[in-house]
């Protein structure tokens, strides 16, 4: 049985990115590698929303991008303004910690997005300038969060501390204008939005980061930004660099491009919006906040009486869907399905299939169908429709529902 990877990464990819790894392997320090590099910085250039920015590749996850962004532009003693919403915020400021920075937190309930009056309330206090950065998240996948980076910028700049976004699983799911929002350093990786297999991170680093992270004081060896910009003006990783993972990477931005990034964030955005809709439909509350919901993971409740953890083997072992539990405090209280990767509407509707069934099997009430019908109403846009179109559409939608034709 094939599976298919609803998760928050890594994610299905194409397979023409698969076939890509099956290319013969170069010389990471030759002119082949050095064209490939080139062709990915300028497919990146576009996701970051930066001219001015260098790219910078890593051979890592996206945590290794999130550590060398943190060893490189501070030092041990520093004090840091943190924005945790869940998880991976969590996972930044344990890093910063690693290296023996001070972190303050701006504490946000679970499920919400950073409070912008909150964030703008503590920088303003900060009178004496203490903190030296400000650590940012702009899509927290494990509670389906994600913040409105544009105005958390404004606030950021106002106070002028170097701000950091890890912007893993949310760089190239809505529009990102680094240059224009004054952020110092972003950090993405290849196995999200841009449906590529892990392997690579990728750190868009601006001119005022580099004069700090020429001045920090932290150790680093393998993830030392400035041995790896002196490597990327030559088209090089400064290590033996994932080769298949970079030729992968690139046709997976060559398709991004050619799909067009308004046409990806949108295609996003309705997966979300049907996913959330049939969640609904099948009586499982929303866990993410309206006005704070991910595009690209979806989290819910998991109702009384449902073994988290049975539900997910059984979605995976017996239909071939694999979606993903909580994590610390929500482990066992939440499903995240992701919206990522190369997956089609008919995919996400079998999916939402799958999970009705396997309620069934739980005793869980649903009504049958409801859910397939509430994502098809989504993906058929019907709210928009004329009230003719409308009712057409409805025929149409209740024919695909109970397997009838029209």
């Amino acid at each position: 049985m094939k599976n298919l990877l609803f998760i928050p990464g890594p994610v299905t990819v194409s397979e023409r990115v698969l076939e890509a790894m099956n290319q013969p392997l170069i010389d990471h320090r030759g002119p082949e590698f050095g064209i490939l590099v080139e062709r990915i910085y300028d497919g990146l250039r576009p996701l970051f929303g930066t001219q001015e920015s260098e790219i910078i590749l890593l051979g890592s996850s996206g945590t290794g991008g999130m550590e060398a962004a943190v060893a490189n532009a501070f030092s041990p003693g520093d004090t840091l303004l943190a924005a945790p919403m869940g998880g991976f915020g969590e996972r930044f400021i344990a890093i910063a910690r690693k290296y023996g920075m001070n972190v303050d937190a701006i504490e946000t309930r679970p499920g919400f997005a950073l409070d912008p009056r909150a964030f703008a309330q503590k920088l303003a206090a900060d009178e004496d300038r203490r903190y030296r950065g400000i650590l940012l998240t702009h899509n927290e996948t494990s509670t389906g969060v994600q913040s409105d980076m544009a105005e958390l910028a404004a606030i950021a700049q106002a106070h002028g501390a170097l701000t950091i976004v890890d912007s893993v699983s949310g760089l190239g799911a809505t529009d990102f204008r680094m240059d224009e929002w004054g952020y110092d350093i972003v950090i993405s990786a290849s196995q999200k939005v841009i449906a590529a297999p892990p392997g690579v991170a990728m750190l868009a680093v601006s001119p005022r980061a580099w004069k700090t992270i020429e001045e920090s004081k932290a150790p680093r060896f393998y993830f030392d930004l400035l041995k790896a910009r002196e490597f990327a003006g030559q088209g090089q990783m400064p290590w033996t660099s994932p080769v298949s993972a970079m030729f992968a990477l690139d046709v997976a931005l060559a398709q991004y491009h050619r799909e067009g990034a308004p046409a990806v964030h949108r295609r996003l955005a309705i997966y979300a919006q049907a996913i959330r809709a049939a969640f609904e439909a099948l009586g499982l509350e929303i866990f993410s906040q309206p006005g704070a919901h991910s595009v690209t993971v979806v989290t819910a409740k998991i109702p009384s009486g449902v073994d988290a953890a049975k539900l997910l083997r059984g979605l995976r072992e017996n239909r071939g869907v694999v979606l993903a539990g909580g994590q610390l405090d929500l482990k066992g209280k939440i499903i995240r399905m992701g919206t990522m990767g190369n997956i089609s509407q008919t995919d996400v509707l079998g999916a939402i299939e799958a999970i009705e069934i396997a309620l069934i099997d739980y005793d869980v009430p649903v009504q049958i169908g409801a859910a397939g019908k509430a994502a098809l109403s989504v993906f058929l846009n019907l709210d928009d429709a004329t009230p003719g179109d409308a009712q057409k559409r409805n025929a149409r939608m209740d024919a695909q529902t109970t397997g009838t034709s029209l």
